[in-house]
């Protein structure tokens, strides 16, 4: 029989729902539902050993993601990217000790993908205690470093997209030290999906060496990108660079400072915040950014939505809404900064 996300499958439904009912401990049931319909349709669909294979190492390894990084949710985390090549004597390496050390007294935990150089570092600067390791499993350069070897918050990945999903979506903000071209590879895809706003609003940090080379790398991109229009102005607002540990610290630090975390619902942008704005701190956000606002509609304070209910933690929260038009998310991390500045 055809299969239908939208429309009933009966007798399919009925041993569904019987399935889900005898499993039991099933959250949050009608996803789950669907997600058995989505596997039975891919069965019918596809043929090619080759792309089952695939489909299923994905789904197996983006679970164990989820139960590893579960328990861990309300603790904010840093992703450290940075080369495995980079040997324990050099200062980069040192200074991403210092880091990580300082992210873990912080009460931050460190990400990293598990191996030598800079990911070493990071978790042994962190400790062992505060680390997660994303690992890829290569045929040289990359296998888990001594400080995550047998720690439960390590995995292990097949797939290279997978790992980056894990990287991102795991992380509150990211770091990046200076590396080869799988760092260069994962920078890019972080640019990438916060202008674009694919992954949430949230600072990217460029640690630079005594040599510049993510100033060079800039030069690069503002000759070559922005003079050609590739980018935009402000698309310079996605990232900080520096060569300070400790103000790498600070401007994650700074950037939660009032800011919490966003919703969309449908072109609504819900911010959530530590601490409310007064009427004349909306003011100047307004003032300073109408380029966010659709016309029309404005900036205000506001409760939670009955869209958020599946986030009853938040819900106490304070709050300011506006129509959003998805194009400008470079204003909007200036426009982040600029709340967490009142």
């Amino acid at each position: 029989m055809e299969l239908s996300f939208s429309k009933s499958n009966e007798p399919i439904d009925h041993t569904v729902n019987r399935l889900l009912e005898e499993s039991g401990g099933i959250h949050h049931p009608a996803v789950i539902k669907e997600m058995i319909l989505a596997i039975l349709k891919i069965g019918q669909n596809v043929d090619y050993l080759a792309d089952l294979k695939l489909i299923n190492r994905t789904l197996r390894e983006m679970r164990y993601t989820a139960k590893v990084f579960g328990p861990y949710r309300h603790r904010k985390k840093v992703t450290i990217f940075g080369s495995a090549r980079t040997e324990e004597t050099d200062e980069m390496y040192q200074k991403c000790v210092r880091f990580s050390r300082s992210l873990a007294e912080n009460n931050y935990m460190v990400i990293t993908g598990g191996g030598p150089g800079i990911m070493q570092a990071g978790n042994e600067g962190a400790g062992s205690e505060n680390s997660f390791a994303v690992n890829i499993r290569l045929p040289f350069e990359q296998k888990p470093n001594p400080v995550m070897y047998r720690n439960p918050r390590l995995v292990t990945y097949k797939y290279f997209f997978n790992r980056k999903v894990a990287f991102v979506k795991e992380s509150d903000a990211i770091v990046v030290f200076p590396g080869g071209f799988g760092t260069l590879d994962e920078a890019m895809e972080v640019f990438t999906l916060i202008q674009t706003g694919k992954t949430s609003p949230k600072p990217l940090i460029l640690m630079d060496d005594l040599e510049g080379y993510w100033e060079n790398f800039i030069e690069f991109v503002k000759e070559s990108l922005l003079v050609n229009g590739f980018i935009s102005g402000e698309d310079f607002s996605l990232f900080t660079i520096t060569k300070n540990e400790d103000e790498a610290l600070e401007v994650i630090n700074t950037f939660y400072s009032n800011y919490h975390s966003l919703r969309f619902i449908e072109n609504r942008l819900i911010i959530r915040l530590l601490k409310p704005l007064s009427d004349e701190q909306i003011a100047v956000l307004t003032s300073e950014f109408p380029e966010l606002i659709k016309n029309g509609d404005r900036i205000h304070c506001c409760e939670a939505f009955p869209e958020e209910n599946d986030e009853p933690d938040l819900a106490d929260l304070p709050r300011i809404s506006l129509l959003f038009d998805h194009h400008h998310y470079g204003l909007l991390m200036a426009f982040i900064h600029r709340l967490n500045s009142f």
